[in-house]
């Protein structure tokens, strides 16, 4: 997003120009032009799909449909209000799944729900949790954490998050890694028309 706004909330000119303007604003601060994608709170528009296969983004990252293990991105489902949901096909576009109980916001941030102001050791606790059912239970997996500058930057946190990262580096198997980088080595091994016929629950052809 450009300036954490819902795409929702905007006509496909506007969604698109507000895309552009990140692209714009990276460019200028990093040099870089993203590989993926992860909408503002996680909200796509009808339209925010085929935007992302326009500017042909390898991944996005703001779908739940999974736990731990990417999948090729859907376009063209239809929930209508008196029938069966019915899914659209798969686009060569990687999901790398996200979470609340790996984002934190929830935890740690004040909101109307009373959730934010957890001590750092309950979130540390569900964290390691999650990484060991994972590293156990899905091999070739990921592990994504979604975390805020503002949220995880306090003292008491980071000290947590190192605790974390030092937690994981003890596994001889555990590979870190940026999305993009992820994204491109699942992609690769599992080229979309080969993982269609995988079994995968996430493929639709059709």
């Amino acid at each position: 997003g450009w300036v954490h706004e819902n795409p929702a909330d905007f006509d496909e000119a506007g969604e698109r120009a507000n895309m552009e303007r990140g692209f714009e604003a990276l460019e200028k601060a990093c040099g870089v032009r993203p590989l993926g994608y992860r909408s503002p709170a996680w909200d796509f528009s009808e339209r925010t799909t085929d935007i992302l296969q326009e500017f042909g983004f390898l991944y996005d990252s703001s779908l739940m449909g999974d736990d731990y293990t990417p999948y090729y991105m859907r376009s063209g489902d239809k929930a209508p209000a008196d029938a069966r949901y019915e899914f659209g096909k798969n686009i060569n576009i990687v999901e790398l799944p996200v979470t609340w109980t790996l984002d934190d916001f929830p935890y740690f941030e004040l909101d109307d729900t009373g959730s934010g102001l957890k001590p750092a050791s309950h979130v540390e606790e569900i964290w390691r949790d999650e990484f060991t059912f994972a590293h156990t239970s899905v091999p070739g997996g990921m592990y994504n954490l979604t975390m805020h500058p503002q949220v995880i930057g306090r003292g008491h946190r980071l000290m947590m998050l190192e605790r974390l990262i030092d937690f994981m580096s003890g596994h001889a198997d555990v590979k870190f890694d940026t999305l993009g980088g992820y994204a491109k080595r699942w992609a690769d091994a599992n080229p979309l028309q080969s993982w269609l016929t995988s079994g995968s629950i996430h493929a639709h052809s059709a």
